[in-house]
């Protein structure tokens, strides 16, 4: 009689499409930290300011704005001094703008690691989406920094117990973020052309997004045309909660976790698709 040892893990193709092997992923949780510590830390280890960028760039933007959309074009900020309005939507769109576009390069920028080693693909869309995460904790912070300087010495802004959604709308974007990457991520591996449209159309998203104007702005006639886009919701409800102002409804809320998590299912059954047999193609 032989004592053979049994294999730790067996690694086969015939999983389901519909799988996240979420059980895989977190044996494999080590990997995912030192990733989300990798790209951390290297991403601004050879500039001159380094993390400071974290501060830096929301601020900067902010200030630009400011002159083009506040003072030149006299954009509505519905009441709420420019600097919060501003700083509130940056904060927001630099977490979700950030996590697509990095996701949606996963397969080509990882192809050698991909070639060489196994574990779970899902681990580098999720270390992007949380290495992401931490930045815009930073940057939460500076928001959140101005915001109590605002409530303390002025009453401009009035913040409410929505505030209590705001891990949930932070989720959401992740969702939409990671499940738009995954795609654009699977049909880049054929269609290396998408990265160009992705940076582009990704610019041209957020002006349909209420970061820079409030929907109040908007005709009304044509407010549910911008509310179709499953991220007006988020930006009204988290400027809502903050800032005491703009529409806020649960339905939209409602619709936009709806439609974000049909993305993320087709994200996961596309990435699920393409990952055994990217190699050939990249």
């Amino acid at each position: 009689m032989t004592n053979e040892k049994q294999p730790t893990y067996f690694i086969n193709s015939k999983q389901s499409v519909f799988s996240l092997n979420l059980k895989e992923v977190w044996a494999y949780r080590d990997l995912l930290l030192m990733l989300v510590k990798k790209d951390f830390i290297t991403f601004y280890k050879q500039t001159v300011l380094g993390p400071l960028w974290f501060v830096v760039q929301p601020l900067l933007t902010t200030a630009i704005y400011i002159i083009l959309f506040g003072n030149i074009a006299k954009l509505s900020t519905d009441g709420v001094p420019q600097v919060l309005f501003y700083l509130s939507g940056i904060t927001v769109w630099n977490y979700f703008s950030e996590s697509l576009t990095k996701t949606s390069n996963v397969f080509t920028a990882n192809a050698g690691m991909f070639g060489k080693v196994y574990f779970p693909r899902l681990i580098m869309p999720l270390s992007i989406v949380a290495s992401s995460l931490m930045k815009f904790a930073v940057q939460f912070g500076i928001f959140i920094l101005v915001l109590l300087y605002y409530i303390v010495f002025t009453e401009a802004v009035q913040p409410n117990w929505w505030i209590l959604l705001t891990p949930l709308l932070i989720l959401l974007m992740a969702m939409f973020a990671l499940g738009m990457g995954m795609i654009f991520s699977s049909l880049t591996t054929k269609y290396k052309d998408l990265t160009f449209l992705l940076t582009f159309g990704t610019q041209l998203f957020m002006y349909v997004t209420p970061v820079v104007y409030p929907t109040s702005a908007l005709p009304e006639k044509f407010r549910f045309l911008v509310y179709m886009n499953p991220l007006s919701s988020i930006f009204e409800c988290f400027r809502y909660a903050f800032l005491g102002s703009g529409s806020f409804d649960l339905r939209n809320i409602l619709w936009s976790g709806i439609f974000i998590t049909v993305i993320l299912i087709i994200g996961t059954v596309i990435f699920n698709k393409v990952e055994k047999s990217f190699m050939d193609t990249v």
